[in-house]
């Protein structure tokens, strides 16, 4: 079969077209023909050399999302059989990914695709929609009538939690630096939105929170967000994030008694532990996506040969929704 492979750290034109093994799925494991894939910044970061630890074995197959068709099942598995249409998120990390002809994981990091929307665009669900489903469902509880603070409204997981947490009863304001990305935004079901590059955080929340902090704030960017955050948040209220790699004053937290939920969806894949949370939240997100309470958006797509130009455009961080890989085999 044909895969994209890395087999050092780099720029996006490390990637090479190859020809390897079409791979036998495993006792609890299904084989994919694959559809289609997409990128998250998981991805790059791990084609960077940023992030080692998650790197499969070289010369390794990156991305962790997955769309496609059921194509052979392994022992002990009796959720699908052959010519189911799935999505899921079985490697990438850890383990070889889906950026090939066919991809193996465990039957449990994957669901039936949404029956409402194309199969090649379910593969831009996965990362992004376990990560904000976790954020506003695992980690708290989001309810009717909350204030919520949204950062990155028109990125990845931004996108999927505005609309999420709108299906949820929150009131949502939310961050981005453009026009567009604003007006994005609202069309996603943002209440408010503001331009935080000329917008200072005491001016919002005063406008938005009543001066006293929002109950929770949703912060899939980090860095400086993720100190602003600590800022913008109520006393006793929470702070969502998917990264924690930078240095923060954590000061704030005690002084305001508030609750840190971080989120990595990977780490069921890395560890080869608890996929079976990895299945049940992705069936429960195509029920989302089937009832219409949410929907990925691809600004653009290429095909699995244009994976080099995918990156690139995946790494501008100027773009709505997400990167399309489409298999072009």
């Amino acid at each position: 079969m044909t895969a994209y492979v890395i087999e050092e750290y780099g720029d996006p034109d490390v990637f090479q077209r190859t020809t390897v093994e079409v791979p036998e799925p495993g006792p609890e494991e299904i084989r994919v023909d694959v559809a289609a894939s997409s990128v998250n910044p998981v991805d790059y970061k791990i084609r960077q050399g940023a992030i080692p630890d998650f790197t499969p074995e070289f010369p390794a197959t990156l991305h962790c999302d997955v769309s496609g068709v059921v194509d052979a099942v392994g022992e002990d598995v009796d959720r699908f059989e052959e010519g189911d249409e799935v999505y899921g998120m079985p490697g990438g990390a850890g383990r070889q990914g889906s950026l090939a002809d066919y991809t193996v994981g465990h039957a449990e990091t994957f669901a039936d695709a949404p029956e409402s929307i194309p199969l090649e665009e379910a593969a831009a669900l996965p990362v992004v929609s376990l990560t904000a489903f976790e954020m506003l469902t695992d980690k708290t509880d989001v309810g009717e009538g909350e204030s919520l603070l949204l950062y990155g409204a028109s990125g990845g997981v931004g996108h999927i939690g505005v609309q999420l947490a709108d299906h949820l009863g929150a009131t949502v304001t939310a961050t981005a630096s453009s026009e567009e990305k604003r007006e994005f935004a609202e069309e996603l079901g943002a209440d408010a939105t503001v331009d935080y590059t000329n917008t200072d955080v005491e001016a919002y929340v005063e406008e938005y929170a009543d001066g006293e902090g929002f109950d929770t704030v949703f912060d899939p960017v980090g860095d400086d967000h993720l100190q602003t955050a600590f800022e913008a948040v109520r006393p006793f209220g929470t702070v969502l994030s998917t990264e924690s790699s930078s240095t923060q004053d954590l000061s704030a937290m005690h002084q305001k008694s508030l609750e840190l939920g971080v989120v990595l969806v990977i780490l069921p894949v890395l560890l080869g532990k608890h996929q079976e949370r990895v299945g049940e939240e992705l069936e429960q997100i195509a029920s989302l996506v089937d009832e219409g309470a949410i929907r990925p958006v691809t600004s653009v797509r290429f095909a699995f040969s244009d994976v080099i130009d995918a990156h690139v455009t995946a790494e501008e961080d100027d773009l709505r929704g997400k990167v399309l890989l489409v298999n072009d085999a």
